[in-house]
């Protein structure tokens, strides 16, 4: 390379390389690009961040109770222990997030992405997630109670010992995730996939599982007592009798 192009190589790459570092200053804004910055403990309360380029960014302990973050791109954040209730999350990019002991209450999840993300003891109570993404997620011991999250894809996540009760999940997928001791309790599984589902010790009374499919799921020692299984698929993929109730009656 000729000292005269080895010049214009290094302009060129302070050029691309200058905005991106001092974007962490910049205000929050539609758009805007904190790519990787520290906004930890950060107080964001009611933040428009639509859209914003957020991937790796640090927000724990953050204040983001009604943000707007609806396609925003938060892959690989940090958001343990930030304060995300009533955000809006609309179709946003969590892909690998951190959000142990985040709050999401009352959330606005549809159609986000949050495959692989770590959401360890997280309370997600009253969110609603419609056609949400958590294939691969760690939830255990997360409260998903009263939360609407049907069509969502739990394939594969772990949700030990999590809360889920009176929540509704139609039409979910969670094949193969991991339910054990986790509280499922007045909740609505109709058409749901549960396929080789972990279901040791959960507690499924007064659940709905109507039309759901438990081929091959492990149910040693689940609780079904006042659970519908009205046309269920049952473990051995024999089909539930109408009306059954408790007993998967054929």
């Amino acid at each position: 390379m000729t000292p005269r192009r080895g010049i214009l190589a290094g302009m060129l790459a302070w050029a691309v390389a200058g905005p991106a570092m001092a974007a962490c200053d910049d205000p929050a804004g539609p758009g805007v690009n904190w790519l990787e910055c520290d906004k930890s403990a950060a107080d964001l309360e009611g933040a428009d961040l639509r859209n914003a380029l957020l991937t790796g960014a640090n927000f724990s302990g953050a204040k983001l109770s009604r943000a707007r973050l609806n396609g925003a791109y938060l892959g690989r954040a940090n958001l343990d222990g930030a304060d995300l209730s009533r955000a809006k999350l609309r179709d946003a990019y969590m892909v690998a997030a951190q959000l142990v002991e985040a709050n999401l209450e009352s959330a606005a999840l549809d159609r986000a992405r949050l495959d692989r993300a770590d959401i360890r003891d997280a309370n997600l109570s009253n969110a609603r997630g419609i056609e949400a993404q958590f294939y691969g997620s760690i939830m255990s011991e997360s409260n998903l109670d009263g939360a609407d999250l049907s069509g969502s894809n739990f394939e594969q996540a772990d949700l030990f010992g999590a809360s889920i009760e009176g929540s509704k999940l139609v039409g979910a997928n969670l094949t193969r995730a991991i339910l054990e001791e986790s509280v499922l309790a007045g909740s609505d599984l109709r058409d749901a996939r549960l396929e080789g589902a972990i279901l040791v010790d959960a507690s499924l009374r007064d659940t709905d599982l109507s039309s759901a499919n438990l081929q091959g799921a492990d149910i040693v020692g689940a609780d079904f007592d006042g659970a519908k299984l009205s046309n269920t698929v049952w473990v051995d993929r024999r089909r539930c009798r109408p009306g059954s109730v408790g007993t998967c009656n054929r």
